[in-house]
Order: C-alpha cells, then structure tokens, then sequence
C-alpha cells in the first residue's frame, strides 16, 4: 500500500523538518525513514508514546507485506501469461472448432468464405442453407485436393433468385478418391500459426487470425 503525499511535516519542540517528495507516492523505505528521523528528533522530556510507535511500526509491517503480495501476485500473472501463451503454441497443427458453420450475406449480394477439406475430394456437394435449415443453394463440386479452398457465393439461390441479407450456413459432403464419405463444414480449420497481439492469441485459421475467445474447441485430426 502506498501513502500518497506531496510534502510530509515532522513537527518537534522548536524544530520543524520538511520532507520533500517529488513523486508524492511514499513506498515502504520512504515510510520506515520518516520513522527514524522522528525518533531522532524526539523531545527527550517529551519521547514518543509507546503506543503510536507500536502504531507506526505496524502500518510498516503492513506496508512491507503489501509490498511483497503485490510483487508475488506479479510475477504469478507473468508467468501465468507465460504458460498460456505456451500452451496456445501447442495448439498448431490442431482443428480449432469456432461452433458454428454461419456465414454472413450483406446488401452488396455476395459473400467469401472457406472451406477446409481434411482428404482429398473426388466429388461432393455444397450446401448453403437458412436459419430454418431449408436449403437455399446446391453445388456440385468437382476433385479438390486437401487444404483450405476460398469460396465466393453471389448471394442467389438455386433458381438465381437473389436472397435476402442475413446469416446462412455452409455445409460440404463428399467422397475422397477410395470412396469414403466424409464431411466438413465453415468453422472448422486447422490452426496454421499464432501471434500475440498486447497479450491477446490470435489464431491464424485460413486466411484469417481469429481471437483465441472464439474458438469454442480445439482438437487433433
């Protein structure tokens, strides 16, 4: 605990002292040197009562042990961020899960997205559909190779009529090239990098790096 202060009087019989403090704050050896040079300019026919140096000794202890709480809960936060930021490293290589496949169409009737194909696709279909789960637009796809693909929908449905602005969902089915159905969605990418941003993780999902506070999973292939 500090003890803000600007200038600190010490007032004995026919001496006045004057401290000067040009930061105003006193720490805990500012304090216990106040102490001293009062009990050194004490009246000797008049000494300090007991009491208030038992008063004043206390409020130092009390000060030294804020004084080191304040130090160790520092350095447990710094080494806290340290571990995290760790442990978030550990998390490349991994599919980090956001917990939703929405996708965003504004006014201007187009959209971007990606997709992260674990396998090889020999073919499939995507699916793009409402808050109701009716589907809106169906796409054939031809073989893609395995990774993140950039999509663009031009906010039509199957008909090429154009939809209404809003959110709607991205899902893929497809077969690989021996013949296994798998399947994939929006949301879902594996964690190419991380960076620190003032002590936030950033995920670099795609093209994208996403705060580390959105992901709702992260697990391995």
């Amino acid at each position: 605990m500090d003890v803000t202060t600007t200038t600190s009087t010490i007032t004995t019989t026919g001496t006045t002292d004057q401290v000067y403090n040009p930061d105003g704050v006193l720490g805990k050896d500012d304090f216990l040197q106040l102490l001293i040079t009062e009990l050194q300019y004490q009246d000797p026919t008049d000494p300090m009562d007991s009491d208030k140096i038992l008063s004043q000794t206390s409020q130092l202890a009390t000060l030294e042990a804020q004084t080191n709480t304040n130090e160790t809960m520092k350095q447990i936060s710094e080494a806290y961020m340290s571990t995290s930021q760790f442990n978030t490293i550990g998390a490349i290589g991994k599919i980090a899960d956001v917990g939703n496949s929405d996708i965003r169409l504004d006014e201007s009737g187009s959209t971007y997205f990606e997709i992260y194909f674990p396998e090889d696709a020999a073919s499939g279909t995507l699916q793009i559909t409402d808050s109701s789960g009716n589907i809106i637009k169906s796409v054939d796809l031809p073989s893609i190779s395995s990774g993140v693909h950039p999509f663009e929908w031009d906010g039509t449905d199957s008909s090429g009529n154009r939809v209404d602005a809003g959110v709607y969902q991205v899902n893929v089915s497809y077969n690989t090239p021996d013949g296994e159905e798998l399947t994939t969605r929006v949301g879902l990418y594996p964690i190419e990098s991380v960076r620190f941003e003032e002590g936030e993780a950033l995920l670099k999902l795609g093209s994208s790096y996403i705060p580390m506070q959105q992901v709702k999973e992260v697990y391995g292939e």
